[in-house]
């Protein structure tokens, strides 16, 4: 099970919204490129990405900085936020990042998703990002009437393996990972998870470990950037 940092990025800073919410933001660094890089150092194995100006607008801002990002680190990137056109998808290949995340495209137009799937097989991951059993969607401004597991299931037959699940009540929260969601999806799918959002002790990693079979990582922010607990720790709760 990889612990993979998150790096939010709004307006050229590392950030960490509230659920969510740009309205409650709080700023870390004015440098994510230095952030990514530390990271690493701590001995992620991985990194994630998220395009908070794409998700909002679905108008990528951030495409330099996450190409510095890129060049600076040697540790394989993922990328969520404002991923809604090929175009955008191959551009964020092509600046160095290894695996891209569809949330929006998945749901509202699941032809060209599929079509991304067919072509980079396990580059493509499907955000299934949840807001009362629903999907949310453009930087979670709206649920759309799909649920879940609708969504899940829908996935499942384009060939899509890996799904990060996020819990935007608990973004940001430190409130704990949802455990009724993921025993859901693990019920009723063969897909392998990566679990995003409320994170707040190495207690939290621990309860993890009975589905680590197929929970392929976790996504931790507000935690580590708090001082929770450290990278090293969480690396080895989870070992």
């Amino acid at each position: 099970m990889l612990v993979i940092p998150a790096i939010d990025l709004h307006r050229g800073f590392c950030v960490r919204l509230y659920q969510g919410d740009p309205e409650r933001e709080t700023v870390y660094s004015d440098n994510p490129v230095e952030v990514a890089q530390q990271w690493e150092q701590l001995g992620a194995k991985m990194l994630h990405l998220v395009d908070l100006d794409g998700a909002f607008t679905g108008l990528t801002k951030n495409a330099e900085i996450i190409r510095a990002v890129g060049e600076s680190v040697h540790v394989p990137l993922q990328l969520g936020g404002g991923i809604r056109t090929k175009e955008v998808a191959e551009k964020a290949f092509s600046v160095g990042i290894s695996r891209i995340i569809l949330g929006t495209m998945a749901v509202e137009d699941p032809w060209l998703a599929c079509e991304l799937v067919a072509e980079h097989n396990e580059a493509i991951l499907i955000g299934i990002d949840a807001r009362d059993g629903k999907v949310a969607v453009k930087g979670w401004k709206e649920s759309s009437a799909l649920s879940v597991l609708e969504l899940a299931g829908r996935i499942e037959e384009w060939g899509v393996k890996e799904v990060v699940y996020t819990d935007i009540s608990r973004d940001g929260t430190l409130r704990g990972p949802d455990l009724d969601g993921l025993k859901a999806i693990i019920a009723h799918t063969s897909l392998q998870i990566i679990v995003s959002g409320g994170i707040s002790s190495l207690s939290d990693l621990v309860a993890l470990q009975p589905f680590r079979e197929r929970i392929k990582g976790v996504i931790i922010g507000k935690a580590l950037y708090s001082n929770q607990f450290t990278l090293p720790d969480a690396m080895a709760a989870v070992e």
